[in-house]
């Protein structure tokens, strides 16, 4: 309901104050609905004074959400060059600081290691939603060079950082949310060891959540692998937070 301090399920009960503070950036989305509300020919402005009828159309509702935000951050760096980077880090806008995480998987010559260096503060960002786009946005670079990325990511499973050591696993899983699979996870799963091992009784939730998916979406093309890993686990570590793990990552086995 309008006027309410309650953050919104439907993008109907969005408060047009609300709307019109978060289209300013002068507040972060509390909710799916809040944040699908949002028109981004409208934030576009927050860093273009005048964008062109091409680029406003490129940002049209009608376009998924995961390709608009792509399409705002090449607009933004087609525009203000790699430079926009920073102030898309440190925007108090969380829809900018997600296209902030679209443009570092559309920098140029980058290797994997300096874009995984670059997507960091996203992918430890205070809002969840963020940390979501962060992986997003270089998806496709993990997704080519699934060796590297995992040779490189199994250095976050021992990062403090329950958000870090998440993301190492939420960039890798086999199928994902709203993200390309990668074919080699699926078929051989056990390549992802080196990342799964580490955490297999983390003791963070979050954490936990994105192993289980990633065993779940293991488990669609492999089965039997996921039934024996998790039966190994539980031989190895009879903790409460490898239970869960296997617990929810069988879900899906009969």
């Amino acid at each position: 309901m309008p006027g309410s301090n309650k953050a919104p399920t439907r993008i109907a009960d969005v408060d047009p104050k609300v709307l019109r503070d978060l289209h300013a950036g002068r507040r972060e989305a509390r909710s799916l609905a809040e944040w699908l509300a949002l028109d981004y020919r409208k934030m576009i402005r927050l860093l273009i004074d005048s964008p062109t009828r091409a680029e406003l159309a490129l940002l049209d509702p009608s376009i998924g959400v995961s390709k608009r935000m792509q399409n705002a951050a090449r607009i933004a760096l087609d525009r203000l060059g790699p430079g926009c980077l920073p102030t898309l880090q440190a925007h108090h806008s969380d829809t900018l600081r997600g296209w902030g995480a679209y443009v570092v998987g559309l920098l140029p010559d980058l290797t994997l290691a300096e874009r995984l260096d670059a997507i960091r503060p996203l992918a430890d960002d205070a809002n969840s939603g963020v940390r979501e786009w962060a992986w997003m946005g270089v998806r496709s670079h993990i997704a080519a060079d699934v060796p590297g990325a995992i040779q490189l990511l199994t250095r976050w499973t021992a990062e403090p950082s329950a958000n870090l050591r998440r993301f190492a696993i939420e960039a890798t899983r086999p199928r994902g949310v709203w993200a390309t699979h990668i074919d080699l996870l699926k078929q051989q799963p056990s390549l992802g060891r080196p990342l799964l091992d580490p955490l297999m009784s983390d003791p963070h939730k979050y954490v936990q959540d994105s192993v289980s998916n990633w065993l779940n979406d293991a488990a669609k093309t492999s089965p039997d692998w996921v039934r024996q890993f998790c039966a190994a686990w539980t031989r190895r570590s009879p903790s409460a937070a490898t239970a869960r793990i296997c617990k929810r990552a069988q879900r899906s086995l009969s």
